[in-house]
Parts: C-alpha cells; sequence; structure tokens
C-alpha cells in the first residue's frame, strides 16, 4: 500500500487526482498576472516552469520572481521546475547552474517541492534530494520522452529507480506512437502502483491518444494531473475545468 504525501493540507496519492497547473509566464509580469488568474482556477497545486522564465540564468532575479509569485498564491503548494532542453523544455543550462537554481529554491522557504531530473549523474540527483529533504522541501524525481514511450518493464524500472533514489513523487511522461503505447503506459503505472510503490506515483502518456492517461489516474494509480489554464505546457494537458468534471465523474463511478 503506497504512502500519502500532505503538501499544505493537500493529500497526494489518495482519491481523486490532484490537479496541478504550471505557470509559464517568460516574464514577471504575465507571471504575477497567471498566478492571479489561478485564485479563480482553485487547483490543488501549482507548478513554477522556471525554463519559461526569460531571466531564469539570473539566480537573483529567479528569488524575486519567486518571492512575487509566493505572495500572491501563499496557500496554494508550488513546485519549481526547471525543465531542461534534452527532457522538452525551453533551454538548457549547466549542471552546476541547475544544481544551483534547485539548492536556491529549496532553501528559499517558498517552494513546497523541487522537480529533479533522473537523467544526471545520481550522485547529482541524491545531492538535490538531500538538500530539499535538509528544508522539508518534497521531490519530484522525472523522465519526460518527447519521442516514444519505453517498453513497460523500462517504465517500471525507471520509477523504481526514483524511488529509490528518495525522490517522494516518481514521475514520467512519455509520447505515444499509437493507442497500444497508451496502454503500455497504463499497464506500467497499474504494476508500480500495485507491486512497487511505496509512495504516490506520477504517469502520462501525452498529446491526443494520450490524453485518457491524464484522466483515468485513480483508477490506475497516478495520483496527480496536470491542467491547462490558458496555454499548455505538455502536449495534451486539458483545460482544468474540464479535467475536474472528468475526474469527478470518473471517482462517482467508482
Amino acid at each position: 500500500m503506497s504512502r500519502t504525501l500532505i503538501v499544505k493540507n493537500v493529500v497526494i496519492g489518495e482519491g481523486i487526482p490532484k490537479i496541478c497547473v504550471p505557470l509559464i509566464g517568460a516574464t514577471l509580469t504575465e507571471l504575477k498576472q497567471e498566478a492571479e488568474a489561478l485564485k479563480e482556477l482553485n487547483p490543488d497545486l501549482v507548478e513554477w516552469r522556471t525554463d519559461f522564465f526569460e531571466k531564469v540564468e539570473d539566480l537573483e532575479a529567479v528569488k524575486s520572481a519567486l518571492s512575487d509569485i509566493h505572495a500572491i498564491i501563499p496557500d496554494l503548494p508550488l513546485i519549481f521546475t526547471f525543465r531542461s532542453a534534452k527532457e522538452g523544455g525551453e533551454k538548457q543550462v549547466s549542471i552546476e547552474y541547475y544544481i544551483a537554481l534547485n539548492v536556491a529554491a529549496a532553501e528559499s522557504g517558498l517552494v513546497d517541492i523541487i522537480d529533479v531530473e533522473l537523467f544526471n549523474e545520481e550522485q547529482d540527483v541524491r545531492g538535490l534530494v538531500e538538500a530539499a529533504h535538509a528544508h522539508n522541501v518534497a521531490v519530484i524525481i522525472s523522465n519526460h520522452d518527447f519521442h516514444k514511450t519505453p517498453p513497460k518493464e523500462e517504465l517500471i524500472s525507471r520509477l523504481c529507480k526514483m524511488q529509490e533514489l528518495g525522490g517522494d513523487l516518481p514521475k514520467i511522461a512519455v509520447m505515444p506512437q499509437d493507442a497500444g503505447d497508451v496502454l503500455t503506459l497504463l499497464e506500467a503505472t497499474h504494476i508500480m502502483k500495485t507491486k512497487h510503490a511505496d509512495r504516490p506515483i506520477i504517469t502520462m502518456s501525452m498529446a491526443g491518444a494520450g490524453v485518457v492517461s491524464r484522466l483515468s489516474g485513480e483508477i490506475f494509480g497516478s495520483a496527480l494531473t496536470f491542467g491547462a489554464a490558458h496555454k499548455p505546457s505538455a502536449p495534451g494537458q486539458v483545460a482544468v475545468a474540464d479535467l475536474r468534471n472528468v475526474l469527478s465523474l470518473l471517482h462517482r463511478s467508482l
């Protein structure tokens, strides 16, 4: 039985999958406008995708923006994410800066979760997990494949590795080539959830074919799903209102 993760009274891994909405503004003005709009959407969590931010390579500018975002939505759990270009993000930075960026976020007292990509050096991943946990910040360890869906066994292996490395929320997102790939992701999720996981997991199949995976987490075992406020940050993201309606419908049917 997998444990839950509680972040600011949001219980991840229990009941209806929690909805996270990304902030993807390029400027501070855009970010603040997006954060204000979230008050009406009422998501469970918010993710700041810092790779979209035009000043992301200025650590002081990032910290200042983080403070402004937190001031607008202080009660919403905040995930701090720099998605690298190699995993579908907007830009690439050195591993040294990537580490410094995430450590600064963890030490700020303004974020609840940081996202650390699995395919870095293991010692770097472990170091970031330790740094985050030292400041009571949870960690998503993630992997994104925007080209294909690996075999079921590989998906499970990666999720298990994330768990082994100390990730509080193992996360994997893959691109389907056909409906069979979506079934592969869903089966891997179910097996991971029922046989290996001792914590909540996050999985999704991207693009249009994969939308069903974003909606059916409560059935197959994914504890969190990402919804779009306006512009999606990844292929296949569903508008928050539609997402909430379908998740609620499925929950009532179970």
